[in-house]
């Protein structure tokens, strides 16, 4: 049989490599930055575009995007050629995706810290990076299955079948969650609003870490674990189930991030229950792992790359288990909004996508350098350093999660709060602020270490060329036995099924919310936002508030003894997008309208400690000096008429008049007060929004 002579290329891989190592460092030093940041108020440095509001989805968009992201390309690009024994589709195609991607992430970062956001969790940047992302997301697909269809290898490796399963879903994820009406060129609004988007959002955010920070990386594992073990994957049949039941199950967990909100009841059950039966196929994804090393333990405890993979695995599998626990509606209700959330994404965050990442790094580098990594101490200094800080930082957010949602929770034997100021909760927990921001810097010298042996590594390196291999012309008959092995010799029927199967939880789920209007029951006294407080709800969302405060008060007693009455869902029929946040580091806002004076609000914003002593909330004097924009209200008017907001051609016409009288009323105030001209700054603005919060109910 003639063999055909070709060759890979490599060069692609490393550039992936390095941007991934590299943005990884400076998504991480900006970890360690917003975690000083809560731990010490000061190190906002009174600058706008450097508060933690502004600069942690700086944070989550470098470490997901930039290096996760980088990582598995890296990966991807490496074992799929092997595994095909084919060269990539196109070497002009993984350029451009190399670059278009790494171009993204510079808008990102500089957007981010402008205070340019959706609002979305994990999906903050605004509608012409969104459009970038989906183009290069496309590029990678064509480039990605066309490997696929010139491959001399018919059958399909497990970890082809993640990669493709990746490649579909995230397309799709991105696709309706980004959907959006523009105005201007940097801001947008969801065209879902209040329960409909929030369902949307998580059924993104979450499957955001199944088929992005997941199912990628389990591709990885099944290839470079084998690899570096020096030995097949532990069962073939248990990838199989691992693979089918996890993608189709994974789809339906979105609505355990809203337990105990407006979601409709049915919702947050079918969430819950999915997140449960989702520990058998990643458990068995783990042990599949795991027992890959049966009889390696004596090369684990020399090769730093296989204690990176198998901790990474550990982790994974903890991870696994600890989600669908938190998604128990009875300890859910402990755990949300606190730092015990924080923890539990670390622990996938940092154990399971960066120990992987490291450890594939590692194994790759000296093949794709040809020479010997520098320092294998180097390396196992890292993983020890990585290790420890992973350990401190979660074990700090665990208690301080714990003592948050205890303390929230605490009634006297009167039946009294024993907390009822929010700031009692927040004071105690500064130590372990500290902590955790030692575990990141830990973590983060571990990943410098990383670099310095990297650039040495490059540095001794003789021959860059592109490694060549040899392979027989693929077959073109099918292959025979079994179902699956057939099916993985078909690569379009194989990858309709992963559609099909990913497509089901979401269209079950989400439809029905969009479709039938009795599940967002209407409330006849709420109203849209008046003009004015359209303009302070974007500065509340480019400021970052969000971040901090949640818009949700759960029917759950101590909630309603602090906030107020619970929160219906026909109260966000109006709300593009929703803002019900994700964690509390300060106290819900969905009644903090009527609650305090205009003058409060100010203060508050200028200084917070001058009316909340013990706050950690940075000073926004700048509200007090910038001049507040009206040119395009009438345009946002317009487009949330577009969305469904019941405005008329006289409000559209009239919305600046109407939003400088408003101000001029609030000014007004302000001034009686004794703050003087504040009519057209940002400020008022802002306090016209807080001040409409959760006003349309009596409670």
């Amino acid at each position: 049989m003639s063999l055909e002579r070709f060759s890979y290329d490599d060069a692609i891989v490393r550039k992936f490599i390095w941007a991934s190592v590299v943005w990884g460092a400076v998504g991480m030093l900006v970890g360690v930055i917003i975690a000083m940041q809560l731990a010490d108020w000061h190190l906002n440095f009174g600058t706008s575009w450097l508060t933690f509001g502004r600069l942690r989805p700086l944070h989550t968009n470098a470490v997901i995007f930039a290096f996760a992201g980088n990582a598995f390309f890296a990966g991807i690009y490496y074992s799929t050629q092997r595994l095909l024994k084919a060269r990539m589709f196109s070497d002009g195609l993984s350029k451009l995706h190399f670059w278009g991607w790494q171009a993204i992430i510079v808008a990102a970062a500089i957007t981010l810290p402008l205070g340019l956001s959706t609002a979305k969790e994990y999906a903050e940047l605004e509608w012409p990076i969104d459009i970038a992302i989906a183009v290069v997301w496309v590029i990678f697909a064509i480039n990605f299955f066309g490997t696929i269809a010139k491959r001399r290898e018919r059958h399909l490796y497990v970890a082809i079948w993640f990669y493709i399963a990746t490649v579909i879903t995230v397309a799709i994820l991105h696709i309706f969650n980004s959907l959006a009406i523009p105005v201007g060129l940097f801001k947008s609004y969801s065209v879902y609003a209040g329960v409909q988007d929030a369902l949307v959002q998580w059924w993104y955010g979450h499957n955001a870490v199944a088929f992005f920070l997941t199912t990628p990386f389990l591709g990885l594992m099944y290839y470079f674990m084998p690899k570096a073990a020096d030995g097949p994957i532990y069962s073939y049949r248990l990838s199989i189930i691992h693979f089918w039941s996890l993608i189709f199950l994974y789809i339906w967990t979105g609505p355990h991030h809203l337990l105990y909100t407006s979601l409709p009841d049915w919702a947050q059950t079918v969430g819950m229950l999915f997140s449960l039966m989702l520990i058998a196929p990643s458990w068995g994804g783990m042990i599949n792992g795991l027992l890959t090393l049966r009889g390696g333990w004596d090369k684990l405890r020399q090769d730093p790359i296989l204690k990176f993979m198998v901790v990474a695995i550990t982790f994974y599998g903890m991870s696994t288990f600890e989600g669908p626990m938190l998604s128990i509606k009875s300890l859910n209700k402990l755990s949300h909004y606190t730092d015990w959330t924080i923890s539990h994404v670390h622990g996938g965050a940092l154990g399971w996508v960066g120990f992987l990442s490291f450890g594939c790094i590692y194994w790759m580098l000296p093949r794709l350098y040809r020479t010997k990594l520098y320092s294998e101490k180097l390396a196992n200094m890292h993983f020890w350093l990585g290790l420890v800080g992973i350990l401190i930082y979660m074990i700090a957010m665990y208690i301080s999660g714990i003592t948050q949602g205890l303390m929230w929770l605490d009634f006297d034997d009167q039946g009294y709060l024993v907390y009822p100021n929010f700031v009692e909760t927040v004071v105690n927990l500064i130590p372990f602020y500290y902590l955790r921001a030692l575990g990141g810097a830990l973590y983060l010298i571990g990943a410098f270490i990383m670099v310095f042996n990297m650039v040495k590594t490059a540095k001794s390196a003789t021959d860059l060329s592109d490694q060549t291999a040899e392979a027989p012309a693929r077959k073109t008959d099918p292959l025979v036995g079994k179902f699956h092995m057939r099916l993985e010799g078909a690569p379009l029927m194989f990858t309709v099924g992963v559609t099909v199967a990913v497509l089901i939880g979401g269209i079950l789920e989400i439809v029905p919310m969009l479709a039938i209007e009795s599940n967002v029951p209407s409330i006849s006294s709420v109203k849209p936002y008046s003009p004015l407080e359209l303009i302070g709800r974007d500065i509340y969302i480019r400021e970052g508030c969000n971040n901090c405060h949640s818009q949700m008060v759960r029917p759950i007693r101590a909630e309603t003894e602090r906030y107020g009455e619970y929160s219906k869902a026909g109260e966000f029929v109006y709300d593009h997008p929703f803002l019900w946040g994700s964690k509390r580091t300060g106290p819900d806002l969905h009644r903090v309208g009527g609650r305090y004076p205009n003058l409060w609000h100010l203060r508050h914003m200028e200084d917070p400690r001058t009316v909340v002593a013990g706050s950690i909330m940075p000073n926004y004097a700048w509200l007090l000096q910038a001049d507040t924009d009206y040119s395009d209200i009438q345009d946002v008017v317009s487009a949330m008429t577009k969305l469904g907001v019941p405005y008329n051609e006289t409000d559209i016409r009239q919305a600046e008049a109407n939003a400088r009288a408003q101000a001029a009323a609030i000014g007004q105030d302000l001034a009686q007060s004794g703050a003087q001209d504040m009519a057209d700054k940002e400020i008022s603005a802002l306090i016209a929004y807080l001040q409409r919060l959760g006003t349309d109910i009596k409670e």
